[in-house]
């Protein structure tokens, strides 16, 4: 990420969201961003496609720079070790693959607290604006579809299955949203701390050992009491993460394909209870 580049972006991020504070998102136009930001038109529509795309342009860096973070300890970089190429890149075989999805995330928390102005104003425009709303959710899975394949390729083989990736991954995004949201309503609270502690609550779950022997899910054998048995699991299955004194907390659930709304109450009802 060179410095030209990424001052270029922060530049039109600033511009644009000031602009759509003022003005108003349908009221204001391209040239009027491009102006403020010090940019031609041609520029504009060469580094961003849309008004929209701007609004989440540092992002499109930041990401850029977490699946660059996550290459380092991927297992190909010791492939490329071994041929001769990239040495500083050597994959360390003690690599805890759930720290290094945390350290990126924290990265992107880091990001919005070192940008506070610029982060507190693009959250206000997000309630105001629906379609910036759901770009905002497409830029989340983004980071979470990055770390899931990072950790489908980097964990052991009896925890790399996409289920487990997949659910640690939605875990710390769903956590790191959680507090960053509450720190966007009160950006004088230092809350790294918090994030720090959720992660690390985070890490433990997943690397507790399955509770049968030998390391590896007993199979299931249907019973007359299957109800009840799928009702238990499901509560067990529920995690459920504190986020601050408050009180408030992110409850993260696993379900059986085809669970219904019904079954998503439950389970977290079951769980907060």
């Amino acid at each position: 990420m060179t410095a030209v580049r990424t001052h270029t972006h922060a530049q039109a991020v600033d511009a644009a969201i000031d602009l759509f504070s003022r003005q108003g998102y349908e009221q204001t136009t391209v040239e009027e961003i491009a102006d403020a930001a010090r940019v031609s038109r041609a520029t504009f529509f060469r580094r961003f496609r849309s008004k929209e795309d701007v609004v989440f342009a540092d992002h499109e860096l930041l990401l850029e720079e977490v699946v660059v973070m996550l290459a380092e300890t991927r297992p190909e970089a010791r492939a490329s070790e071994e041929s001769g190429r990239a040495p500083e890149r050597a994959w360390d075989p003690t690599t805890d693959p759930y720290l290094e999805v945390c350290r990126a995330a924290r990265l992107v928390f880091d990001h919005h607290v070192g940008q506070r102005e610029t982060s507190i104003a693009r959250h206000q425009l997000l309630q105001q604006v629906p379609a910036l709303r759901d770009r905002e959710l497409v830029t989340t899975h983004r980071y979470e579809r990055a770390f899931t394949a990072y950790l489908r390729d980097t964990l052991p083989p009896d925890r790399s299955t996409t289920t487990m990736s997949i659910a640690f991954a939605a875990s710390v995004v769903a956590v790191h949203n959680a507090i960053l949201r509450r720190w966007l309503r009160h950006p004088h609270l230092d809350l790294r701390p918090e994030l720090e502690e959720a992660f690390a609550d985070l890490r433990r779950a997943a690397v507790a050992p399955f509770p049968h022997t030998g390391g590896e899910p007993a199979p299931s054998t249907p019973t007359a009491d299957d109800d009840a048995a799928d009702a238990a699991a499901t509560a067990d299955e529920a995690r459920t993460v504190t986020s601050g004194g408050d009180g408030k907390r992110v409850v993260v659930t696993v379900l059986e394909p085809g669970a219904g709304p019904d079954d998503v109450a439950r389970a977290v009802r079951d769980a907060l209870a």
